[in-house]
Order: C-alpha cells, then structure tokens, then sequence
C-alpha cells in the first residue's frame, strides 16, 4: 500500500482530499444512497465527510499511484535501457549511422542523459 503526499482524491460532487490525510474509509449502511456511499474521516477533522463515491474506489484511488506517475517511471526506465543499448553501438556503426542516414548516436545519448539527469534532480 502507497499513500502518496500532495495527491488529491476525489470523493464526489466536487470534493476532494489529500491522501495522506485519511485516516478511514466505512461504507454507509443505513440510509445509502445516491451521494450518501461511504463515510471518510481525516486527520485532524473531528466530523467525518460523507463522501458519493464508493468505498472500494476511493480505498483503490488512495492505494494506487497516479496514472501520470506511473507513466513518468516507465518513461524514465526506457530512456535508461536505451541509454544502455546506445552505449553498446561500436564508432564505425555511430559514424555510418550519421554519414548514411543522420542518426546521431552521440547526441542522442547526450540528450538522453541530460533528460534523465534533469528527472534526478
């Protein structure tokens, strides 16, 4: 399980919390209905808010990363093992590569490692 910081979860009808200020998620028994699904509590809240959305999808939004996040890492770790592969391409290939086709090897390395060094920071 992954809270992550900052992250805003929608609760329904405009609402929204920080993840990593709930403390509970309990379906609502009595009286569920439309925008009546689950009630959450929060850190530092002494009344719970009663949320529209269901319990099981707000725990799976609070539990899961952002799409963005996710997409961001794969990103990263296939610039990484092209990073790797490009390293493994011999000077005669890089300079028939560049001659013959204009695929600068060496540039492309440099401005893969200046992306991935920008991402560290």
């Amino acid at each position: 399980m992954k809270i992550q910081p900052s992250v805003l979860v929608h609760l329904g009808f405009g609402k929204y919390v920080r993840s990593d200020r709930v403390t509970s998620v309990m379906p609502i028994e009595e009286d569920r209905g439309p925008g009546r699904r689950t009630i959450v509590h929060l850190e530092g809240q002494i009344h719970p808010i009663v949320a529209s959305r269901a319990e099981d999808t707000i725990v799976r939004d609070l539990v899961q990363e952002p799409r963005e996040v996710t997409q961001a890492r794969q990103q990263q770790e296939i610039l990484q093992d092209l990073l790797v592969d490009l390293g493994n391409v011999n000077s005669t290939v890089r300079r028939i590569n560049r001659d013959e086709c204009g695929l600068d090897v060496d540039l492309l390395e440099r401005r893969i490692r200046q992306i991935l060094d920008n991402e560290s920071k």
